[in-house]
């Protein structure tokens, strides 16, 4: 034996200042079943999804045993509390199915970043144009930046005038979510698709 005291709640070390523990990335709620549901009186709901009523929590248990199920909380905040009867290991299957199903239909929206110089050729332009509507098109918001090299910057007016112009013809397909504006050398507008 080392002779060193277990870390109980009281003497665990604290969290030194600016540290963060990691928290999951979704917050799980806890789901209290048979024994641990500890109120006196709760509404019931059988089996079969029929509304039983206000019974008391050893009733409840009773219900639960002869149908050979479990008898779980599903709304703790209610007053009394719902609880169900069923099959617990099916209900916690079932719910992870339906996070699964939701997390998959999840579309990340990304950001993409497209440059300008003040002196693009007309060609250019066009090409990036496209390249742009066809970001909007996928769902994507576009940021596009004019960038000023050396005493470019002395002709800002010319970056204006091509934001402008791009804001002109993507109105079709495209709104303003953020306006222009000078960061640095450089101009920048962010697109979203309508």
């Amino acid at each position: 034996m080392t002779g060193r005291k277990p870390l109980t709640p009281s003497r665990r070390l604290p969290i030194k200042p600016g540290f963060q523990q990691r928290s999951p990335s979704a917050p799980r709620r806890f789901v209290r079943i048979n024994t641990q549901i500890q109120v006196p009186r709760l509404r019931l709901i059988d089996e079969n999804g029929h509304q039983v009523g206000i019974v008391t929590r050893e009733e409840a248990l009773a219900r639960a045993r002869a149908a050979e199920l479990d008898l779980v909380e599903i709304v703790p905040q209610a007053t009394p509390p719902v609880c169900r009867v069923m099959d617990f290991h099916k209900y916690k299957y079932e719910q992870e199915k339906r996070e699964r199903e939701a997390r998959k239909k999840q579309k990340l929206v990304e950001q993409k970043e497209i440059r300008f110089s003040p002196v693009i050729s007309d060609h250019d332009y066009n090409f990036k144009k496209e390249h742009i509507i066809q970001f909007l098109k996928e769902g994507n918001r576009v940021k596009v930046q004019i960038r000023f090299r050396g005493r470019q910057i002395v002709h800002s007016e010319r970056g204006k005038e091509l934001i402008a112009r791009l804001t002109q013809e993507l109105a079709p397909v495209a709104a303003v979510e953020r306006p222009s504006r000078f960061e640095g050398p450089q101009i920048d507008i962010i697109f979203r698709p309508l």
